[in-house]
């Protein structure tokens, strides 16, 4: 892999969720400006993640056709717009551009394994993936840190806040022009000359698919209610901002050793299973010792941030090729997803229902325990026969 088409990858990953990990940090002003309730903000969150599971079936035969670079390109011009158009003044401008930037999300997250399996293969295609998982991770660990304060000091409040992750998407936009019109189309699987069918028969593929949502439901739930969580147990806003920074600065560190920690290991059940159990530790301690937020948020981060990284190794780990890591990463995003769509939807219910996050807590801690079963399977050294 050249060094420039590793700067291109990093900085698809950074706009992979710089959009969507402010919107926790700023909901309360959000829900306060327009009137929605708990359960409208849940359904926000909820969008993007919806949209994910639509849209990651139809990326692997679209690049098939199109190719992987102008496929790429397409969709960093949609994330663009999408940014801008949420940030308009109308709830309908909300929930509209939320919709565009979370599909144009989506191809970069199914896009993003293939190149990589195309490109780097072998052990080190896992160093890259904790690379990317590490870029993707300090920008949005950066935009949960800087929401607030940004909604304070910009004109527009909250929804300029909302736009500043625009300037990420040009920058790599600039960045992948070049290659738009380059002859050779990179990845895709196209120059396989055949598309690798979705593995819905394999029982790896489905555990990896779980895995995959089980994780993306722990982490978009934390990203989406954390901040209103603590902010119930009396935390400031701008706190509990710079607390899902700290959680997601723990889950970047986690993430980064990971690989020395699996180096020449190919079976990972044990790491997958015990990192979902200490995800079920984090849950339970903001539940039972809320006066230990920082080491509940250690231990979510921790765990998820080792679970990121294998969630996304296994879609091209569990492959044979660069046409089946595309088909295995469009399904295990699109069940992986539609699963996490769930969680925060469901956790605003509920809040809503009960009045207090201990019914939520007491699901997530079960959920977790959950993803520690399809870790184990997931990190099984086997590949998933797609064709």
């Amino acid at each position: 892999m050249s060094a420039g088409l590793l700067i291109a990858i990093l900085l698809v990953a950074a706009n992979l969720r710089v959009t969507l990990t402010g919107v926790g940090t700023l909901l309360p002003a959000i829900e306060r400006d327009t009137g929605l309730t708990a359960s409208a903000g849940g359904v926000l969150n909820t969008v993007p993640l919806l949209m994910f599971a639509v849209t990651s079936p139809f990326v692997g035969r679209v690049s098939h056709r199109v190719g992987t670079t102008r496929l790429l390109v397409v969709a960093l011009v949609a994330l663009a717009a999408g940014t801008v158009v949420r940030s308009l003044p109308s709830i309908a401008c909300l929930f509209a551009g939320t919709v565009i930037l979370a599909a144009a999300i989506a191809v970069g997250n199914v896009l993003l394994p293939t190149v990589i399996r195309t490109h780097v293969p072998g052990p080190r295609a896992h160093t890259v993936s904790a690379l990317y998982v590490t870029v993707m991770g300090v920008v949005a660990a950066v935009s949960s840190g800087i929401s607030v304060p940004l909604a304070e000091i910009l004109p527009g409040t909250w929804r300029s806040a909302l736009a500043w992750g625009v300037v990420v998407a040009v920058v790599a936009l600039a960045v992948w022009l070049p290659r738009f019109r380059e002859a050779r189309q990179d990845g895709g699987g196209e120059s396989e000359g055949s598309h690798a069918r979705t593995p819905w028969r394999s029982w790896l593929a489905w555990q990896v698919a779980f895995f995959m949502g089980l994780q993306s439901l722990a982490f978009y739930t934390a990203i989406a209610w954390l901040p209103s969580i603590l902010g119930k147990q009396g935390m400031s806003t701008a706190s509990a901002g710079w607390m899902l920074f700290h959680y997601q600065v723990i889950a970047l560190v986690a993430g980064m050793v990971l690989p020395l920690l699996t180096r020449g290991r190919h079976d990972q059940r044990f790491i997958a299973a015990a990192a979902a159990v200490i995800v079920a530790a984090g849950f339970t301690t903001l539940l039972l010792l809320p006066s230990l937020t920082v080491v509940a948020c250690t231990l979510l981060g921790l765990g998820n941030g080792v679970c990121l990284v294998l969630a996304l190794s296994f879609q091209s780990q569990r492959a044979t090729g660069p046409s089946e890591t595309t088909a295995l990463a469009g399904m295990a995003q699109s069940v992986g997803y539609l699963v996490a769509a769930a969680g925060p939807l469901l956790l605003g219910v509920l809040h809503d229902t009960t009045g207090s996050w201990t019914a939520a807590l007491l699901l997530l801690v079960g959920l977790s325990l959950v993803m520690a079963a399809a870790g184990y399977g997931a990190g099984r050294d086997r590949q998933v026969r797609t064709r």
